[in-house]
């Protein structure tokens, strides 16, 4: 069966590919196939090579619940970076790019082959805050501290084609896609075209974009790589959950407090590598930033994506922020002929795997803390549930303190004036990331908020680091519109960049005197921000209890001072004229919300914008680069390297494990994030990275983050396990980057731990419980361990990108099976272990594994192989989907 068959046209005599036909053709009707699924449909007709690839495809997605597991190619429409994760993209391109000319190719052959858009926006950091000079003092720094790196990002811009970059100061990533980048409908001009937008991105948040009906998710970079290279992206066919919105959310409740609820019941019900779709009555009432915060939190909820299918809200949105009239007809027109736009009479035809029902009606004020963003917390119980997260016992839900951490009153001085430090203060409250500032409406009740405190003279104890970094300039301009900046001002929440700031743990310092009264009386202080991630040591090392809230509440806390309040019955402040102030007489209501939202949030300010968005600051154009087709590396240089991916492969070496005889490095828990395996934070003066840094002559001040210096791999494979909460059962109970050097058995940093492994050539393996490597899409999770030498990955399960990231480094990832765990096994991670896979693996193949103990007694359990498809086994056996791209780009060659 030809795809040319299901060619039809459009009223603007464009061409698309006719799903309904095509449905029609295989005895099916549409209407039953949930929305993304559709889109996956459309992906596989327009993307078929052959008649015979169509046809299996078809059949695959066709009966896609019974096929849920199988494969399929999906080929994204665009890929989408920002500068933490995009920077060792462009690094492995160019290194590539050096690898090819080894190898007799012409570099320019390596080159990106899809749009690629790379937003800068995840290096500026919180050095000033609470005053109307912090801005442009944080820009200062942000190029001080990365210039080398946008210079590399800068030669990109020039020597690739098919790449942007968005300078920095700009935005954020996902603002900027949902509010600019995205053409929801792509068009192919050489052939006339039209097809859905579809977008992956190296930042897990990427599924924001699902919010304006377009699919799209976050992947590793490393995947990122091989699909912009003309690769398309091999994923197991999704269970698709359907969450079934009914009702309305009552006044005074938000979006945040929607996306909290729906984050705890999605990921309680376990979706992790499914797709999420929307729909009901109440999906209706959503307005559409409403649902793009929804779809931000995926990540958080575990699913691929939340996909809210376009209709007349997406259409509504696309005029407000300013898109062309022409545009938004052929999107309109596209998505009704091809039945992509959302139909409430066909809801009940469409077959979902699961229904989960969530009425907004239910929905109450939340926070979500204090280590992970499912924990949602009614604000009527945050006070009760704080308190017992002290003496609970440490881990996820616990800081296993005992009650005299209550008593603890620390006398301080800040800035000549008397103050003291008590447990559960608020001592970070920022405004930040695209959850919540690409919303409005939480903006303008933040800004209310504001207005009512100020002219009821409530004030902000100085201790309180408050901070507003918003992802669009937009919001500045109907913030200042609506008159709302000033009394924000008052409060200290000055705009202090355009960037993600303390969302991505770039919060910057605390007060030296606040930092080193914790730091000597091991303080349970708080953090309250409107982001989408409070792991441990991820918003600010010192910082234990750290709660995700809307941006009204957090104004409301750093008014209130201290998390133990109870801002519902307790006073937060007191009137100018000496009256008890309560939450209530400050918290604005919906009407008045939306009465602002319609008068201020306007098209013009979105056009006004975006106007010049790849214009750039002085400092930005001020960057000079080389013109030359590959990059000149900087031996020096501690911010980018060319790293050894690719040095067997030009020396014709390739060599599988052997898998024999691993030694564990780390023994781990539940819940392990990226954030643990490799941290985005401040680099220790006495880390392994501290100290590579301080011998090439940086010193401690301009160390800047492990984020900011992900084009050097010396550096993120020594800040590689460096999380300085880790628990890892190994290190005899020290927290940190430690573990048993077993031919010693010294305690002894990881990275060290490493350095002899390797020289022993002994291989590595880590055991850990259920979630591993949950949170950011964060490739060097994946690169930083098969650096220091691991070579497979025993857990309970894994979290879906971080899995994806280590097979395409070409680390075996396995999982234990039967219900079994490394402590129902007997498992302590002394043992010697044998992995039986084999040089011909197949894909979710049973694993039978032999752990040797001391004593001669062997311990023997079956895994399960999580090479999900042939594919994957292909990128192991040439050592990672990098070398595999590389191999192919040679036989074309040839």
């Amino acid at each position: 069966m030809k795809k040319e068959n299901f060619i039809s046209t459009l009223k603007n005599e464009g061409k698309f590919y006719n799903l309904k036909e095509f449905a029609q053709s295989y005895g099916k009707d549409l209407s039953t196939l949930p929305y993304s699924i559709r889109i996956l449909l459309e992906n596989i007709l327009r993307k078929a090579s052959s008649d015979e690839e169509l046809e299996k495809n078809a059949n695959k997605i066709f009966n896609w619940k019974d096929n849920a597991g199988d494969d399929i190619a999906f080929y994204p429409a665009r890929i989408l970076l920002q500068d933490y994760t995009g920077v060792p993209c462009v690094v492995d391109i160019a290194s590539m790019r050096d690898a090819a000319k080894e190898l007799g190719l012409n570099p320019e052959d390596i080159n990106p082959e899809i749009p690629v858009d790379l937003v800068i926006d995840h290096s500026v950091q919180v050095d000033q805050a609470g005053n109307p000079a912090a801005m442009a003092y944080n820009i200062k720094k942000e190029f001080e501290r990365n210039s080398e790196r946008y210079e590399l990002l800068k030669w990109a811009q020039k020597s690739f084609t098919n790449f942007r970059a968005i300078p920095p100061d700009t935005g954020i990533i996902h603002q900027i896609n949902i509010e600019y980048l995205s053409p929801v409908v792509q068009y192919n001009e050489k052939e006339n075209t039209y097809f859905p937008d579809s977008v992956f991105g190296t930042d897990s948040h990427t599924t924001m974009i699902n919010g304006l009906g377009v699919l799209g998710w976050g992947v590793g970079g490393i995947e990122a790589e091989a699909c912009m290279l003309g690769e398309p992206s091999v994923f197991s066919i999704p269970q698709v959950i359907g969450v079934r919105f009914i009702n309305q959310l009552p006044s005074g409740i938000v979006a945040t407090d929607l996306a909290l609820k729906v984050t705890q019941v999605l990921r309680e019900r376990n979706v992790v590598g499914k797709f999420i779709e929307y729909f009901g009555p109440g999906y209706e009432t959503l307005p559409l930033p409403d649902r793009a915060t929804i779809s931000n939190m995926a990540p958080e909820y575990g699913s691929t994506c939340g996909f809210f299918p376009v209709d007349a809200e997406t259409i509504n949105y696309l005029h407000l922020t300013g898109r062309k009239e022409d545009d938004i007809a052929n999107i309109e027109d596209y998505m009704h002929e091809n039945h992509l736009f959302y139909n409430a009479d066909e809801e009940s035809n469409i077959e979902y795997t699961e229904v989960i029902e969530i009425d907004l009606a239910k929905i109450t004020t939340n926070l979500a803390g204090p280590k992970r963003p499912q924990d949602m917390v009614e604000l009527s119980h945050l006070s009760s549930e704080f308190e017992k997260t002290i003496t609970a016992p440490l881990g996820n839900h616990g800081f296993g303190l005992t009650e005299t951490e209550f008593d603890k009153v620390i006398p301080i001085e800040l800035d000549g004036q008397k103050d003291e430090l008590k447990t559960g203060d608020v001592l970070i409250a920022a405004i930040t990331s695209c959850t919540n500032t690409s919303n409005p409406s939480v903006l303008i009740g933040a800004g209310l908020l504001a207005k009512k405190a100020v002219e009821l003279g409530l004030t902000i104890d100085p201790k309180v680091k408050t901070s507003f970094a918003p992802g669009s300039q937009a919001v500045t301009r109907y913030l200042e519109e609506a008159g709302l900046s000033p009394y924000l001002d008052k409060l200290g929440f000055n705009i202090i960049a355009y960037g993600c700031t303390t969302c991505i743990g770039n919060s910057g310092p605390l007060d030296a005197t606040i930092e080193q009264a914790i730091i000597d009386n091991d303080l349970v202080a708080g953090a309250v921000l409107s982001g989408n991630r409070n792991f441990e040591s991820r918003v600010h090392p010192l910082i234990k209890a750290n709660y995700l809230a809307s941006p009204i509440l957090v104004i409301a806390y750093a008014l209130a001072g201290n998390l133990r309040m109870n801002l519902q019955t307790d006073v937060i402040g007191k009137s100018s004229d000496g009256k008890d102030i309560y939450l209530k007489d400050i918290w604005p209501t919906s009407d008045e919300i939306n009465d602002y939202v319609s008068k201020f949030v306007t098209s013009e300010n979105y056009r006004k914008s975006y106007e010049n968005i790849f214009s750039g600051t002085e400092e930005w154009n001020n960057l000079e680069v080389v013109d030359s087709p590959t990059f000149p590396w900087n031996s020096e240089s501690t911010y980018i390297a060319n790293p050894p991916y690719f040095d067997d492969q030009v020396k014709g070496i390739v060599e599988l494990p052997k898998l024999e005889s691993l030694r564990a490095l780390a023994k781990l828990g539940d819940s392990v994030t990226t954030d643990h395996i490799s941290p985005a934070g401040s680099i220790a003066i006495k880390s392994a990275a501290g100290e590579y840094l301080k011998e090439h002559g940086v010193a401690p001040k301009d160390f800047n983050s492990y984020g900011s210096r992900r084009g050097n791999h010396h550096v993120m494979t020594r800040g590689t396990l460096a999380n300085t909460r880790l628990h890892n059962d190994l290190a005899d109970g020290k927290e940190g980057s430690w573990t048993d050097y077993f031919p010693t058995e010294e305690i002894i940093p990881i990275f060290d731990a490493s350095e002899k492994y390797l020289a022993d050539k002994q291989e590595l393996v880590i055991l850990a419980g259920k979630d591993y490597g949950m949170g950011s899409s964060r490739d060097w999770a994946a690169k930083g361990v098969k650096l220091l030498g691991v070579k497979a990955v025993i857990v309970e399960s894994y979290e879906r990108i971080h899995r994806s990231n280590l097979v395409m480094m070409g680390v075996v990832p396995l999982e234990y099976i039967n219900g079994q765990t490394a402590d129902s096994l007997g498992l302590t991670g002394k043992e010697n272990f044998e992995i039986l896979l084999g040089d011909n693996p197949t894909p979710k193949q049973i694993v039978k594994v032999i752990a040797r103990r001391e004593d001669g007694t062997t311990i023997e359990f079956d895994t399960l192989s999580r090479f999900d498809s042939e594919t994957e086994i292909k990128f192991y056996h040439d050592g990672g989907i990098l070398n595999t791209v590389l191999d192919e780009k040679v036989r074309q060659h040839k």
